[in-house]
């Protein structure tokens, strides 16, 4: 019985978490991201796999990514420089979550 709850609470945890990346991803979309990123290939900006990549092990990459995505910012991949984006800081983190849960 044990087991069998254990195994219900984790598909639960993890319709949960899929349905919060969903959301995510149409957040992307309705903010306009996915114009300039792509989760897997290079547009405009880098791919989102590569984002996670680099900031992979950085404990402040949310925050860190979550203001550049409200503020913008340029430098860090190459000259084309990012530009503010009209999202709460809820938004942000939202998205800044989601990218940095890229694999």
């Amino acid at each position: 019985m044990k087991a069998l709850i254990a195994v219900t609470a984790a598909a639960a945890a993890l319709m949960a978490q899929n349905a919060m990346a969903a959301d995510a991803a149409k957040l992307a979309q309705a903010k306009g991201c996915m114009a300039c990123h792509q989760i897997d290939k290079k547009v405009v900006g880098p791919s989102y796999k590569d984002v996670a990549k680099k900031y992979a092990g950085q404990g402040d990459a949310a925050d860190k990514l979550a203001t550049k995505i409200q503020k913008g910012g340029s430098g860090v991949w190459g000259a084309v420089p990012m530009p503010p984006n009209n999202v709460t800081p809820a938004e942000a983190k939202e998205l800044a979550t989601w990218v940095l849960a890229q694999k």
